[in-house]
């Protein structure tokens, strides 16, 4: 840290470059009538249109920005940088906000705030009323998002770079940044109003799809609302979620978000919104109907049309960093209202703690913070009727404020006993880059997580690297090693072999390379552990051997994930061959790359794919054995009946402990029906075999007490499936399975006599 000699002359040399920067940056403004306004309340946070005292209409603005001397509400009247700004001090404050009513003012009103403070770096003080700030509350956004120097609440070009953040910026950046939009509060609905679909959690597929890149190209949504909200609302999508099977889209970020320097320097953008600004607003960029607060009611209606047709909405949220980014980045909202009330700061408060790999980290053991989360997400629940949350880096949220991970801290406490958020669905990305920050298996009830190790397990054992089975095993029954604690289900892992982040299922079978040079950082970004096998060539093959094998190893990973105990989780386009030319970090390709191919589905093969999955997925609705709501035990369910899950070896022999710690290519395991709990009638039980190896194996399939015989229902070696095979198989018979396949055979009821032996989990 630098002296209180050079802090001064930092300081003193600021002043004398702030003077001119400031003549030369001043917009023209004026100040509305003192008188107008009017006291209004601290509740609740944000605009909120309504009636003030003696009756008049107008909009009341409230701002929690607990260290400022004070604050202005502006509001700008016109387009574009000629845009006239009102300004209105707020003179009342209660507890720290800052409030006040203006009559006359109505929805659509487009505003901001400026907020009075000390400038002290050091001591992470960061207030300049030059920059206008946006409502950390705002409902909707209108304006797009530039980075010239006016927007950073610093001098940018100091030549003195290493203390460029410490001299202030004077010049105006209201022209060069979004407004916020007074919002009418929509017809009042419940929680319980949107007529959801309140899919159990056993009962859950979910769909990971991003608004734009879903539509953007499908050919049955009208041009003008392809890439919007309106468009993924509209029949042609929607009959997709539906024919395939899916219960719940989980949408990349739609909350308002804004584009990193160094993208559009690039002329790139960040188009998988993980860079938020603000966390009540739907993304204006994804509205066909207009941003004066249009796009909230075009979101409002997505949901219902989605929930219309069963499928629930769970929103990927980001509340772990802003696109404020370091100490070098822009001011833009939360570092102009109260840095060191929002953000985590290092001892040195002039700079950032970061374990987010963003530049900074929102901390939620704050007060501000927390309740700032805790309104955005009750908000989305209540007003705008999504059904949960994908956490982005939850890690990071569940950090104390010691810097330490702590399952029983504010930010899980909150969501804990909210009685609104209690009730939806919650899933964690169990990490982030900071220290302890690996958290998978140690969330606590309701909740879910990202289940990293199940991704693992499946492309290790499908590309033939798994050392053993034990792992597998494990991940397919439902991971209990990490779940099964504290009333857990197997519902806690959401199981995935592919996500946004990284290559698309068709990519993992097609490169064993990342190939991200249209990133322009040098491929150095993205990940080097893919776990992924090109199957004799790199990229895209005119080889038929080479197709069909990976058209094989595609129906493998699907079938596993499909057949898994857990939540399975699909990522738009997979089901179909989408590819993204093997980029694996595909965050700024908003083109393309980064949007699904509809045409695919002309092929017959890809279509053919689709199909699979969509049959799976029905057999898995069929079949509650097949969506579990308990761990298995490895024992009966019923007296006289077989255990509930049993594994084999390929001569049908129950395995060992020994066996589970070799090598091995080939994993078979029995699911009784037999009282499946909470299920009610009893089901028919499954046979599934996975077999990874290059040479075809026989399997001798368990007879009685397991079965008297089987039907077959799924080979993975034939691309076309058609109806369900339907081939007899008598139990004690051997069944040849051919290389890198996965069979399921089921049994019609299962056996009743009892049976003693080795079963239950993989581990």
């Amino acid at each position: 840290m630098a002296s209180a000699a050079e802090q001064d002359e930092w300081t003193r040399a600021a002043g004398r470059a702030g003077a001119p920067a400031a003549a030369a940056g001043r917009r023209p403004h004026r100040y509305g009538d003192p008188r107008s306004v009017l006291p209004g309340g601290p509740e609740p946070l944000g605009a909120r249109v309504g009636t003030g005292p003696g009756g008049a209409a107008g909009t009341g603005f409230a701002l929690w920005a607990g260290g400022a001397e004070a604050v202005e509400v502006c509001l700008f009247e016109g387009e574009g940088p000629g845009a006239q700004e009102t300004r209105y001090a707020l003179t009342e404050r209660t507890e720290g906000v800052w409030h006040g009513f203006l009559p006359g003012v109505g929805a659509g009103a487009r505003y901001g705030f400026r907020v009075h403070g000390r400038w002290d770096p050091w001591t992470g003080a960061r207030w300049n009323p030059a920059k206008l700030l946006l409502d950390p509350y705002a409902r909707a956004v209108d304006g797009e998002f530039r980075l010239p120097p006016e927007v950073y609440g610093h001098v940018r070009d100091w030549p003195q770079r290493q203390v460029a953040d410490t001299v202030r910026d004077e010049r105006d950046s209201a022209p060069f940044v979004p407004k916020g939009v007074v919002v009418a509060d929509g017809v009042p609905e419940a929680a319980d109003g949107w007529l959801r679909p309140g899919t159990p959690w056993a009962d859950t597929v979910l769909y990971e799809l991003h608004v734009k890149g879903f539509t953007r190209r499908h050919p049955g949504v009208p041009e003008e609302l392809r890439g919007t909200y309106a468009g993924l609302a509209h029949q042609a999508a929607v009959e997709h979620l539906r024919e395939l099977g899916v219960t719940a889209v989980e949408l990349l970020p739609v909350q308002q978000f804004a584009h990193e320097d160094h993208l559009l320097r690039r002329g790139l953008t960040n188009h998988w919104g993980y860079n938020p600004i603000g966390w009540f607003a739907p993304h204006a960029g994804y509205a066909a109907c207009g941003t004066r607060g249009e796009q909230v009611g075009e979101f409002r209606r997505m949901v219902r049309a989605l929930h219309a047709a069963g499928i629930e909405v769970i929103l990927d949220v980001v509340y772990n960093h802003t696109a404020e980014g370091g100490e070098l980045g822009p001011t833009l909202s939360l570092r102009g209202v109260d840095n060191r009330a929002h953000y985590r700061l290092q001892q040195d408060a002039r700079r950032y703690t970061d374990v987010t790999g963003c530049g900074n980290t929102l901390d939620a053991a704050r007060p501000a913070a927390l309740r700032l989360i805790a309104d955005s997400l009750r908000y989305w629940v209540t007003e705008m009727g999504v059904d949960g949350f994908r956490f982005d880096l939850a890690a990071t949220l569940a950090r104390s404020a010691g810097g330490g991970v702590d399952m029983a801290g504010p930010f899980l406490a909150v969501l804990a006993q909210d009685p609104v958020l209690r009730r939806v669905k919650l899933i964690a990305e169990p990490w982030d880059v900071g220290p302890g920050g690996y958290q998978v298996g140690a969330f606590p009830p309701p909740w879910s997580e990202w289940n990293d190790r199940y991704r693992d397990a499946v492309r290790d054992f499908w590309r033939g690297a798994a050392p053993d089975v034990r792992e597998l095993g494990t991940r397919v029954s439902g991971s209990s090693d990490l779940y099964e604690r504290e009333g857990r289900a197997p519902y806690a892992s959401v199981n995935f072999v592919t996500a946004h982040d990284g290559f698309t299922l068709r990519d993992l079978v097609s490169y064993e390379r990342k190939h991200n040079e249209a990133n322009g950082e040098g491929n150095r970004d993205g990940t080097d552990d893919n776990r992924s096998w090109n199957c004799g060539a790199e990229g895209e093959s005119d080889d038929p051997r080479v197709a069909a094998l990976r058209r094989r190893q595609l129906r493998n990973l699907l079938a596993t994930l499909l057949l898994s105990a857990g939540v399975p989780m699909l990522v738009a386009g997979d089901e179909m061959g989408r590819t993204q030319g093997g980029n694996n970090n595909a965050y700024c390709q908003d083109n393309e790359t980064g949007w699904v191919d509809w045409s695919l589905l002309g092929d017959p093969g890809w279509a053919a794919l689709r199909a699979l999955a969509a049959r799976l997925l029905r057999l898995r609705a069929a079949h509650p054995v097949l969506r579990r709501r308990e761990f298995f035990s490895g024992r009966p369910r019923v007296s006289g009946g077989p255990p509930d899950l049993a594994w084999f070896r390929p001569d049908s022999a129950e395995m060992t402990q020994d066996d589970w710690h070799g090598p091995a290519c080939t994993l078979v395991f029995f699911l009784s029906g037999d009282g499946a709990p909470g299920r009610g009638a009893p089901d028919d039980g499954f046979l599934a075999v996975l077999h990874a190896g290059h040479e075809p194996v026989d399997v001798l399939l368990p007879g009685p007490p397991w079965a008297e015989g089987y039907e077959l229902v799924l080979d993975t070696s034939r691309e076309d499936q058609g109806d369900e095979p339907g081939t007899r198989h008598p139990g004690g018979a051997p069944l040849a399975v051919p290389p890198r396949s996965l069979l399921l055979l089921r049994a019609p009821g299962t056996g009743t006599a009892p049976r003693n032996g080795a079963g239950g989990q993989g581990s």
